[in-house]
């Protein structure tokens, strides 16, 4: 099925009237995990909230996964996954690298995405038209670069500590063979990546709400997104994304060892 762009507009200005008023604003956070840091924000339980009221008034037969209220009717063929502030730990640091993340599955498979960054201005999303680009410098498909050469690439991931034991020493040889290395940006980096400004992005343990909205933007920019071992995304896990079929290979080749 088509999901209109109009759709997306809406989900994403909705999202932005919770999360705007207060991004930088200096609100109460919660921490969801004992022992660690896991950050949300009224503005993440909020824009979840008028993300999932727009779906079920729109589609109530869908499904829903949402990073903060969970799970309904995800036994349905389509099934809406939601991230509404991915990037928490950026957002409470002021830093515009956060964004709203909404994907549809069918059948288990990501068809359509959006990632809305609303205080840079930005809506990155991917329908049945293929992958496009809303903000400064005006509307544009989407497109990654055709690097093939892990030497020409530049590389994101969250952080390599994310990347533990063995897995750790992968990642630091990979990290050698390529032109440029940057950390942080979450979903942004992702965004990147289809836009045609990074050529891989390397994070391990990701949930679904991090990475399906993502998979459809990338894949039809031209990007290959899977798991290290080649297995599909939408489930989470520890993911890849480049920009060309044969750097995704040579990727997935040096982060498995």
């Amino acid at each position: 099925m088509d999901i209109s762009i109009d759709f997306m507009r809406r989900i994403a200005d909705a999202a932005a009237a919770e999360t705007l008023p207060r991004f930088r604003s200096q609100g109460a956070v919660v921490n969801k995990e004992a022992g660690s840091f896991d950050p949300v924000t009224e503005a993440d339980r909020e824009a979840e909230r008028v993300i999932r009221a727009l779906i079920s008034a729109e589609y109530p037969d869908h499904g829903i996964l949402g990073e903060e209220h969970g799970s309904e009717n995800t036994s349905s063929r389509h099934v809406w996954v939601i991230d509404p502030i991915d990037g928490t730990r950026a957002f409470i640091s002021g830093l515009p690298v956060w964004g709203t993340l909404v994907g549809l599955t069918v059948d288990g498979d990501a068809v359509a995405g959006m990632m809305s960054q609303p205080f840079t201005g930005e809506l990155f999303y991917a329908n049945a038209s293929g992958a496009h680009y809303e903000g400064p410098g005006g509307p544009r498909k989407l497109a990654t670069r055709k690097t093939t050469d892990l030497a020409e690439a530049t590389l994101f991931t969250t952080t390599p500590a994310l990347f533990k034991g063995e897995a750790r020493q992968r990642y630091d040889r990979f990290e050698t063979t390529v032109r440029l290395a940057r950390y942080g940006t979450d979903c942004y980096a992702f965004a990147m990546v289809a836009a045609g400004s990074v050529d891989i992005v390397a994070d391990p343990g990701l949930k679904p709400y991090d990475i399906v909205a993502l998979i459809p933007i990338i894949e039809k920019a031209g990007g290959v997104v899977t798991t290290f071992d080649g297995g599909p995304a939408e489930k989470g896990g520890d993911i890849v994304a480049a920009a060309t079929p044969e750097l995704h290979a040579a990727a997935m080749a040096a982060l498995r060892g």
